[in-house]
């Protein structure tokens, strides 16, 4: 005799840890709308232990794609369909995760139009980049087609084992975080650029060097030359959630287009984005209270040269970050410290500073 229909929801993001924070969004809204409702979530290994203690998951179901593919993605099905979950949505448009929603077996099977098995879903809705939406809210029409609400952030909760972690470096004076690396070249703001700025930054500030594991030598050359003092290289000794945790205190956070500044939204960190081969008229822009976005000043026609990053400057000049000067980051730090100046001085009080302001 088959078990009863479950009334839990299965939502899937197997991509890299940046979509997976902005699907975070979906999570408090579920939680909200559908409160009684059990949510399950699929990452691909490695993402899990962003939302393992989140209070609106009941289960993290994880796909090893380096070890047995695709006979990992063949027991997840099998266990997919075994929990008889009602509504399945895939927040990717690729085939593999598609497979998965399509042969679930759920009566509700939710998905981008552009995902090679749309034919199997019930709902298929285009994704459309471009034009200042923001994929949080693409993410969100998948859960309601209705939605006109506003452009949630995603949110994250550091344990209070993540919290201990962070604590140390946050109780030693005024500090800064900079998350100098990328996966993808062209999204990366230049080492010689970051030396620049570190070398401009005022002294009373403590600045922090975060990154994963394979972020450490990079952000060791990065110590090394700048012979700054009171520059500490945190790569790699922190997890996602503590270093989100560090980031939540720091006056400002220089980041690029990357999963550190969507850690930034995750938990309202003061945000400077530096966009250099992108734009975030892709939607994937920062959401913090306090967030600007710096850019080239005027533009460049070669800009931007694709949805995402390259390894390597398609016309081997790389101006989108070499133009970047040095002054516009330090703007964005007059203009935080005077946010966090004001957010103390109201008690911290939210909503005083928000919105995504260009700087070029």
């Amino acid at each position: 005799m088959p078990t009863a229909r479950s009334s839990a929801v299965l939502l899937i993001q197997t991509a890299f840890i940046g979509d997976v924070i902005l699907a975070s969004a979906l999570l408090d809204y579920l939680h909200r709308t559908e409160p009684d409702t059990p949510v399950d979530f699929l990452v691909r290994k490695g993402n899990e232990s962003l939302l393992q203690q989140h209070p609106h998951v009941r289960h993290v179901l994880i796909w090893d794609k380096k070890q047995s593919k695709y006979k990992g993605l063949w027991h997840l099905l099998q266990q997919i369909r075994a929990t008889r979950y009602s509504r399945v949505i895939t927040l990717q448009r690729f085939a593999s995760t598609g497979f998965l929603t399509a042969f679930s077996g759920a009566p509700e099977r939710v998905g981008f139009q552009k995902n090679p098995f749309a034919f199997g879903f019930t709902r298929a809705l285009p994704h459309v980049i471009g034009g200042g939406v923001h994929e949080v809210s693409r993410n969100l029409h998948l859960l309601d087609p209705a939605y006109r609400g506003p452009v949630v952030p995603p949110r994250l909760y550091p344990s209070p084992t993540d919290e201990a972690a962070a604590a140390p470096y946050t109780t030693q004076g005024p500090y800064l975080c900079i998350a100098p690396t990328s996966v993808w070249f062209t999204k990366q703001f230049p080492q010689e650029q970051w030396l620049k700025l570190l070398a401009a930054l005022p002294f009373q500030y403590r600045v922090y060097l975060l990154g994963g594991p394979p972020d450490v030598e990079a952000c060791e050359e990065l110590l090394r030359v700048s012979n700054r003092p009171n520059v500490v290289n945190l790569a790699g000794k922190l997890s996602l959630l503590a270093s989100a945790a560090l980031m939540r205190g720091a006056v400002l956070n220089y980041v690029n287009d990357s999963a550190p500044m969507h850690l930034c939204s995750a938990v309202g960190a003061p945000t400077c984005a530096v966009y250099c081969s992108t734009v975030p008229d892709f939607g994937f822009g920062p959401l913090s209270p306090f967030s600007r976005v710096v850019e080239i000043p005027g533009g460049l026609e070669c800009r931007p040269c694709g949805l995402h990053g390259y390894q390597k400057c398609p016309l081997n000049h790389f101006n989108c970050a070499h133009g970047i000067e040095t002054s516009q980051l330090l703007a964005v730090l007059a203009e935080a410290e005077l946010h966090a100046a004001d957010s103390s001085q109201a008690g911290a009080s939210s909503g005083q500073s928000s919105g995504s302001l260009t700087l070029s």
